[in-house]
C-alpha cells in the first residue's frame, strides 16, 4: 500500500488516480454476461455483500429514483444506508452513498487500495483462462460492496448495472427483490421482447427474497412470478397489494395518497414532479414495508414525511436553471421520454419548449423523438463526451424524419447547444428548455448550468 496521504487535496488526486484505473477497464456500456469473476473477487474478499441485509432493484425505468426514496425513508427510519447506483451525474463518488452522502475520497481511495490486490488477483487468473480481465462494472461492484462493509451499513440498497441474473451486482442474495416497470431496452444484450428482458431481470430473486413490484405488463409479470413461484415466494404487485390512490399536482410536486401493505399514508408531500415519480414513491413506500415487517408494520407518519421531503432525485425532471426555466431530465429510451412528456403537459403547460436532445448509438432515437417532438417548438441536437455518442447531425435528421417541418440544429457541444437554446427561451416570457435523451447528457446539462450559475 502507497503511503499515507495527508489532506483533502492528497486524497482527491489519488481519487482521481483511482477512478482512471476504473475506467481503464472494459466500460460498463459493455457489460460481460457473466457472474463468477465478481463472484470470486468477493469471495477472495471475505463475501463483503453477506454483512448486511440488500434491497435490490432492476426495472427498465425509475430505478435511481425509486432507490434514493428507499434509502431516504429508512435512512430517517434510523438506519444507516449504503447506496449504490450508476452511471453518476456531477461526480464519480455519487455511485456510492452512505447515509445520504457520497462517499469522501479517502475513503474512496482506502477501501480501493485495500481490495486492489485481490482485484489483479482475478485478472490474473482471467488472462490466465483466456479471458478479460474484471470490467470496470464488476470491480466498482466489489469496491461498493467493499466500502458498505467498512462503514458499516445496516442495509444496502443495490440498483443492477443492466439487466439482472448476470449483472455483477447480482453476487448479492436480494432480501428484497424490487422491479420498477419492465419495457424494452438494451435490446442487442436483454433480448427483443419484453418477456426476454424480464427473464433476465427476474434473476435477482433468490431464495428467501421477498419481491416487489410495479404495475407491470402481462408478459413482465409472468416472468416474475414464475421466477418467485420457483424459490418459494410470491410478487407484491402495485394496484392489487398497494396503491398510488391520490396524486394531486402542489407547488414544488405532488401530493400522493398511497394505501400500503400496512397503513394508508394520506397526503403526503413529494417534492419532485410527475405522475410516474408518484409511482416509484408508493413502491418504495411497499419496499420499505416490506424490508421492515414483511407489510405488517406501518411506517411512520413523521418517518415517511420526512424521508420523503427529504429525498432527492438528480437529473430527474430537475428544475436546473430558472429565467428562463431549464428542465433536466434522464429520459434515455421510449418508456422514459412518454413520462417526460405526460410530466410536461401536466406540471409545466407550457407551449414553447426548446429541445436539447442527445442520444447514444445504441438507443432507441426515433421512439424517444416521438414522444418528445409534439410537445417541442424547436430542437437543438448535441452530442456527449462518449465514444458511444450519436452524431449531432445524424440525430438532427432523425428530428425532421419525424417532423420535417420542426426549426432543428445541431451542435457538437452540449455547453452550445444549451447557452443558444436558453438565449432563445430567454427572448420571452413562457418559454422554457428541456434537456433529455441521455443520462451522460443530463449530467454534462448540469456542469454546465452550474459553472455558468443560471441556477
Amino acid at each position: 500500500m502507497s503511503e499515507p496521504l495527508v489532506g483533502s487535496a492528497g486524497f482527491a488526486a489519488a481519487a482521481a488516480d483511482v477512478i482512471a484505473e476504473l475506467f481503464a477497464r472494459t466500460g460498463e456500456g459493455r457489460p460481460r454476461p457473466r457472474l463468477a469473476p465478481t463472484r470470486r473477487v468477493v469471495e477472495l474478499l471475505g463475501d463483503p455483500q453477506r454483512a448486511y441485509p440488500v434491497i435490490h432493484l432492476t426495472g427498465t425505468n425509475g430505478k435511481s429514483s425509486t432507490s434514493r426514496f428507499i434509502e431516504s425513508i429508512l435512512r430517517v427510519h434510523g438506519l444507516r444506508t449504503g447506496l449504490f447506483t450508476s452511471p453518476h451525474l456531477r461526480v464519480f463518488n455519487e455511485r456510492i452513498t452512505i447515509d445520504g452522502e457520497a462517499i469522501s475520497d479517502e475513503k474512496l481511495v482506502e477501501n480501493w487500495h485495500d481490495i486492489k490486490p485481490y482485484v489483479e488477483m482475478v485478472d490474473a487468473e482471467l488472462r490466465e483462462a483466456g479471458d478479460v480481465r474484471l470490467t470496470f462494472f464488476e470491480a466498482l461492484t466489489a469496491l461498493a460492496f467493499a466500502c458498505f462493509a467498512d462503514a458499516p451499513v445496516d442495509v444496502a440498497i443495490i440498483e443492477v448495472g443492466m439487466g439482472g441474473e448476470w449483472d455483477s451486482t447480482n453476487v448479492a442474495d436480494a432480501s428484497v427483490a424490487v422491479f420498477t416497470p419492465i419495457d424494452i431496452d438494451h435490446s442487442s444484450t436483454l433480448g427483443g421482447t419484453i418477456a426476454e428482458i424480464a427473464s433476465t431481470k427476474a434473476g435477482i430473486i433468490k431464495s428467501g427474497s421477498r419481491v416487489v413490484s410495479a404495475v407491470q405488463v402481462p408478459a413482465a409479470l409472468a416472468k416474475i412470478d414464475q421466477a418467485a413461484a420457483q424459490v418459494g415466494t410470491h410478487v407484491v404487485l402495485e394496484d392489487r397489494d398497494f396503491v398510488l390512490s391520490s396524486d394531486v399536482v402542489a407547488v414544488g410536486g405532488q401530493q400522493i395518497t398511497v394505501h400500503g401493505r400496512a397503513a394508508a399514508y394520506e397526503s403526503q408531500f413529494l417534492p419532485v414532479f410527475g405522475d410516474h415519480q408518484g409511482h416509484n414513491a408508493a413502491l418504495a413506500i411497499a419496499a420499505c414495508e416490506t424490508f421492515l415487517g414483511d407489510g405488517t408494520v406501518a411506517l411512520d407518519a413523521d418517518v415517511l414525511a420526512q424521508g420523503l421531503g427529504e429525498a432527492t432525485t438528480p437529473g430527474r425532471l430537475e428544475i436546473a436553471g430558472t429565467q428562463p426555466t431549464i428542465i433536466v431530465d434522464a429520459a434515455h429510451n421510449p418508456h422514459g421520454a412518454r413520462s417526460l412528456a405526460a410530466a410536461l403537459e401536466r406540471y409545466f403547460d407550457s407551449e414553447h419548449i426548446a429541445l436539447v436532445i442527445g442520444v447514444l448509438d445504441d438507443k432507441d432515437a426515433r421512439g424517444i423523438l416521438s414522444h418528445l417532438l409534439p410537445l417541442s417548438e424547436r430542437v437543438f441536437t448535441t452530442q456527449v463526451e462518449s465514444e458511444r455518442a450519436r452524431d449531432a447531425e445524424e440525430l438532427a435528421a432523425e428530428v425532421l424524419h419525424g417532423s420535417p417541418d420542426k426549426p432543428v440544429y445541431s451542435y457538437d457541444s452540449v455547453d452550445e447547444s444549451l447557452s443558444i437554446a436558453r438565449d432563445w427561451a430567454s427572448e420571452e416570457p413562457g418559454r422554457i428548455v428541456v434537456v433529455a435523451g441521455s443520462v451522460i447528457l443530463a449530467g454534462e446539462a448540469l456542469l454546465v448550468i452550474e459553472d455558468r450559475d443560471w441556477s
